[in-house]
């Protein structure tokens, strides 16, 4: 195995040295799946439930036991393409780990088996099939959870972003999900979100199919003294050194957002030579870096928001922390429209995920998004 160069780690999977606590989640994570319960985790985007999933994916108690399934469906638009990414994550995940269930896959999924193509060298047919050959999705998904059920190893699907499902076109997909998952005796599921209202309402209102079926659980911060000593300790063990209030800094800077602490420290650990510290100018650097690499993408985000909404996100990027939003205090000092108008446009912007809401305090959801608007708009 190829020695790590950066102990930040950003993008694909993160080994147990450079994963961060989650101690107690992780352990809540396999005791629910182990016991034959679905799950739901709650956190904001790149919070670190996709780790969390995958880390404890690969814990032998749950590798050497069952057949594991991530998807993620934030990019999908209907039912057809949900069961056109969960049919070919499961047969791609099974294809290199057992050709017994990846031949059992082909037979069971009648519907589209016609139409995937054939690879000389393996012997096996490839999922090699677009959208438009799932002719009846409502079927083939009904074969993909028949074949689930069928496996000869309990599996684990994990859906990340399921509150999209909500947002397809197709009337009822909830309650036809639901109908599927609550038949099945060998499979059990983690339902991943980071909408915190939508995924709430969906597994908390009685009127929903999804109510009270399954754990909860909502994935805070990681607890600052341990994140930073976790830093320290990185450092540390590549010869190089940080300050615990440096790494305490960018911890608050960012909230505790996992994601963008890993990204800021990644860049700063490449630029600390071997044998020197990494110092706040050295940080602060790397944070400017960051901003200026999704200035493009930034730009194109506000050019999607409407004038109203955009007054009242820059006003909520600027205060960090949003207070009484509707008051005649907070309206006065942003110079904003209406309460009702400030009201609509906070519905909207919740609804969209621009901002976040916890017991009446507003917040730009993505934090890196807040520092790129306070340091071009102020």
């Amino acid at each position: 195995m190829s020695k790590v160069k950066n102990p930040f780690i950003v993008t694909g999977k993160i080994d147990a040295e450079y994963f961060c606590d989650r101690v107690t989640e992780s352990a809540r994570v396999i005791k629910t799946i182990t016991n034959e319960n679905n799950l739901v985790i709650i956190s904001p985007r790149r919070m670190g439930k996709t780790g969390l999933i995958q880390f404890c994916f690969d814990k032998p108690e749950i590798s050497e036991e069952y057949y594991t399934f991530f998807i993620d469906i934030l990019h999908t638009t209907s039912l057809r393409e949900f069961t056109y990414v969960l049919g070919r994550t499961i047969y791609e995940t099974l294809l290199p780990n057992s050709k017994k269930m990846a031949s059992l896959f082909i037979q069971t999924i009648k519907s589209i088996s016609g139409k995937l193509g054939f690879d000389p060298v393996t012997n096996m047919p490839t999922f090699n099939i677009g959208l438009g050959d799932i002719e009846k999705p409502e079927y083939t998904l009904d074969e993909i959870f028949q074949y689930l059920d069928e496996a000869d190893k309990p599996c684990i699907v994990a859906i990340d972003e399921f509150q999209q499902i909500a947002k397809y076109p197709e009337k009822n997909i909830e309650a036809l999900l639901r109908t599927h998952i609550q038949r099945l005796r060998n499979c059990n599921f983690i339902f991943a979100g980071s909408e915190r209202h939508m995924m709430q309402e969906m597994y908390t209102s009685s009127a929903r199919p999804f109510y009270n079926s399954a754990d909860l659980l909502v994935l805070n911060a990681i607890a600052p003294d341990i994140y930073t000593e976790f830093i320290c300790n990185l450092f540390a063990r590549r010869n190089r050194s940080i300050k615990q209030e440096n790494a305490a800094w960018v911890y608050k800077r960012f909230n505790g957002h996992t994601y963008y602490i890993q990204r800021t420290f990644n860049e700063a650990y490449a630029d600390t030579a071997e044998g020197t510290e990494c110092t706040r100018e050295i940080i602060e650097t790397a944070i400017d870096t960051i901003i200026a690499s999704n200035d493009t993408l930034f730009r194109e985000i506000l050019s999607n928001i409407p004038e109203k909404q955009k007054a009242l996100l820059y006003a909520i990027a600027k205060d960090h922390e949003a207070k009484g939003i509707t008051s005649s205090e907070f309206i006065k000092r942003h110079s904003l429209p209406s309460a009702s108008s400030v009201q609509s446009a906070a519905k909207i912007l919740l609804e969209k995920d621009y901002i976040t809401e916890t017991q009446k305090v507003y917040s730009v959801t993505d934090k890196l998004f807040a520092m790129w608007i306070n340091k071009n708009f102020k």
